[in-house]
């Protein structure tokens, strides 16, 4: 046992963190996503949360001049607008007990996975609007569950952009959303050492994914690049669930 963590949940969270790694290299989201459900089964949810927070920020400094070069402009009004939610997501986790945020966590990784297999809008540009509602839902969740990505997805996704650009924006909220997150957590006392040592654990995994999940990337088709890595996206959003029905 280290940390407290058991050896058996030390192997869980490997294996997920790797597995999660290559779908956030392949497709630019989907760390967090994938592994704070299956984190959170093994340690509180809160803890899960910031270390999906830690291990998101770190890796988003690789390869962080050409992202930010690629990066749609409307990226930064998202993680803007998400900066002033992130503390009423941070609060709302607190309030709820584990059961509640587990299973709410859970939910929220299904429905990024139903966002990304909706039909795409390939004429559609994003208002004003559309685009302060992205950052303001993005915020929230980054708080609660450090999953910005649900309302992000889409709003790339689904409309006639090319996958670099897509890749890059989303990846681009991601730094600036989780990082935010540790500092919203750190000054509220719901982050310790605890979270960062496990994330610095993680990291080596999360890193070795991320290389073999950005070697794939553009080698594959866009229509099939998005249903891929919405599949990956589903069937962990999916087992996170039925494990927690069955706890």
């Amino acid at each position: 046992m280290i940390l407290g963590i058991t050896w058996g949940a030390i192997a869980l969270g490997l294996a997920a963190t790797l597995v999660a790694g290559f779908v956030r290299g392949l497709a630019g989201f989907g760390l967090a996503i994938m592994l704070v459900p299956v984190l959170s089964l093994a340690i509180p949810p809160a803890e899960a949360v910031v270390v999906g927070n830690w291990l998101g920020f770190m890796i988003s400094f690789l390869g962080v001049r050409k992202q930010i070069a690629d990066t749609e402009k409307s990226a930064w009004v998202i993680a803007g607008v998400a900066l002033l939610t992130i503390p009423l997501g941070v609060l709302a986790l607190g309030a709820v007990g584990g059961p509640v945020a587990r299973l709410v966590i859970a939910l929220i990784a299904i429905a990024a996975f139903i966002a990304v297999i909706l039909p795409p809008k390939p004429h559609h540009k994003p208002g004003t609007k559309e685009t302060v509602a992205t950052g303001m839902a993005s915020g929230l969740l980054a708080g609660f569950a450090a999953m910005p990505g649900p309302p992000i997805v889409p709003y790339y996704l689904r409309r006639e952009i090319a996958p670099a650009v897509a890749r890059a924006s989303m990846m681009s909220i991601f730094l600036v959303t989780q990082g935010a997150g540790i500092l919203v957590a750190v000054f509220l006392g719901t982050a310790t050492w605890r979270e960062l040592w496990i994330a610095l654990a993680l990291y080596p995994a999360v890193v070795l994914g991320n290389h073999f999940g950005a070697r794939a990337f553009g080698r594959i088709n866009p229509k099939v690049w998005r249903y891929l890595a919405g599949g990956v996206l589903g069937a962990a959003a999916l087992a996170a669930l039925i494990k927690l029905l069955k706890a």
